[in-house]
């Protein structure tokens, strides 16, 4: 396909676009700061198929990698520090020593927002405050696409789902100044526990109840401490989608009435749950019928991105904005570029197969496991809330010895299966000084020791195969060596009665040789 078919200005000065036009998609001067340079350099070209992206919309299908590389070197262009006459006399002036690492950021170097806004437009760098206002409407657009029909704003933080958790709590301080508490159906992980902690508030953990094999939310609970604590003094509720089963998504709708009700706030984590329509159904229903303010997922969960960044949304713009301020100074672009390109490459269509297919192998593992975990006498706990992790039993294991079930996961690991998970029952662990019994089973007894895996985007059918094959292996490894230590013991037990049966057989004799001696005397 040839230049000219795909290619249009995008140069301001000469031909008005929509994206010049849409003063709440990016800033006229953050464009024509870019071109002033371009004018003496080269015209700034766009891909035609960016229409759509112009309208704050991820493309249908996805654009090649010339296409993308196209793209990106435009707008790094439009950035003060590859100004082929730029002369900069300040403290960061977007210099690298490495030629290796400049390519790697395609020149990307001053990152995004300013030292008051995450989502400030920067002067000296147009090119990059593109990329990161094209970046939060494609993203938002694609939580739409994938069932929160009503979000409002969005924007990508260079931090994981934990320390974005900690950002929107600090916002909720500056409004709620008397709260000391945060109300947090348990969930056992850790980085969502410390994000409390580390924003200062102390934690009140609600524990989960047991519904079949399911742990769900207790609302009784949650809304009797909330009474008991006085809502002032309550600075959210802390909820949670995506989790291991056998824990399940949280009531979502009835903890958003609760929040309504008493004028509480409500942050949802939803680190992995933009792949799951289930997830997003339920936060889009939880702001139909009460209240949620933000709700936080993880890039590299739910978009294939490497580890580091996340994405803070909600359906009040003022919140959102408020929270992006909430930021101290700049932050990397890596993050908004690396979801950026993989949105470019894969378009909606593209993306939505990979939700399809996830959904698909959803199902594939379930049957298999389910197949496997009856040949060995156990099951496939019902939890039929949780739409992307299963959990097996492990009780013919644990029955004989625990260290069988954490033996279990250890060969898992060694023969290069991650992700999977053994839990072993009565296990103690102590975060930030709060001890929690039965941990990593979300609850302090949980009936049986499991095994978790989960279906995350991106599974393929050989990954569900591999697996199944290795920890069928696994299981019999682990049942041959019980069998053997059976035997063993029961080797054992039978030298010791025969050695009881000989002692008193000597005594016997002894006995009667004493008897023998005194009756000649």
């Amino acid at each position: 396909m040839g230049r000219a078919n795909f290619l249009y200005w995008l140069k301001p000065a000469k031909r008005p676009t929509p994206l010049r036009r849409r003063k709440c998609f990016v800033f006229r001067h953050t464009i024509r700061s870019g071109s002033r340079m371009c004018e003496s350099e080269t015209e700034v070209f766009v891909p035609r198929p960016s229409r759509t992206v112009q309208e704050g919309k991820c493309p249908e299908d996805g654009w090649d990698e010339s296409t993308l590389e196209l793209f990106l070197h435009e707008l790094a262009i439009m950035d003060s520090n590859n100004f082929l006459g730029n002369c900069g006399v300040g403290e960061r002036e977007g210099r690298v020593a490495s030629a290796l690492v400049a390519r790697r950021h395609y020149r990307f170097i001053h990152g995004i927002g300013r030292s008051g806004d995450i989502s400030a437009v920067q002067p000296k760098a147009a090119g990059s405050s593109l990329l990161n206002k094209i970046t939060n409407s494609l993203v938002l657009d694609i939580i739409k696409l994938a069932g929160v029909h009503t979000v409002t704003s969005c924007f990508v933080v260079p931090m994981a789902t934990g320390m974005s958790l900690t950002l929107c709590f600090l916002t909720l301080r500056h409004r709620r100044p008397k709260a000391k508490y945060i109300i947090w159906p348990r969930i056992d992980q850790k980085s969502c526990f410390k994000s409390m902690i580390t924003a200062g508030f102390e934690p009140v953990v609600i524990e989960n109840i047991l519904e079949g094999d399911e742990l769900r939310t207790d609302l009784k609970a949650v809304e009797a401490k909330v009474q008991e604590l006085g809502p002032d003094h309550v600075l959210c509720v802390h909820s949670t989608t995506s989790c291991f089963a056998p824990r399940v998504p949280d009531r979502l709708e009835e903890l958003a009435v609760i929040c309504a009700n008493y004028g509480i706030p409500h942050i949802v984590n939803n680190a992995y749950g933009v792949q799951s329509s289930k997830c997003m159904h339920l936060i889009q229903q939880g702001a139909r019928v009460g209240r949620i303010d933000a709700f936080v997922q993880s890039l590299d969960k739910n978009f294939m991105v490497p580890v580091g960044g996340a994405i803070i949304a909600g359906f009040n713009d003022s919140f959102i904005q408020e929270i992006s301020k909430m930021y101290p100074g700049r932050a990397s672009a890596s993050p908004s570029l690396d979801v950026l390109i993989t949105l470019l490459s894969l378009g909606s269509n593209g993306y939505k197969k990979l939700l399809k297919e996830r959904k698909e192998m959803f199902s594939y593992l379930s049957n298999q496991l389910k197949k496997l975990s009856e040949a060995y006498n156990e099951r496939l706990l019902h939890t039929p809330h949780n739409p992307i992790s299963l959990a097996m039993t492990l009780r013919t294991l644990d029955k004989h010895c625990s260290r069988a079930v954490t033996q279990l996961g250890s060969m898992l690991f060694t023969r290069q299966v991650s992700g999977a998970r053994v839990v072993p029952l009565g296990s103690m662990q102590t975060v930030s000084g709060y001890t929690f019994r039965g941990f990593m089973s979300h609850t302090n007894n949980y009936p049986c020791a499991y095994l978790n895996a989960a279906s995350a985007i991106g599974m393929k059918t050989q990954d569900v195969d591999l697996f199944i094959k290795r920890l069928d292996k696994c299981l019999k490894t682990v049942k041959k060596e019980q069998n053997k230590e059976s035997d063993i013991s029961g080797v054992d037990n039978n030298d010791k009665t025969e050695d009881v049966d000989i002692e008193e057989m000597a005594l016997k004799l002894d006995n009667v040789c004493l008897d023998t001696c005194q009756d000649s005397s």
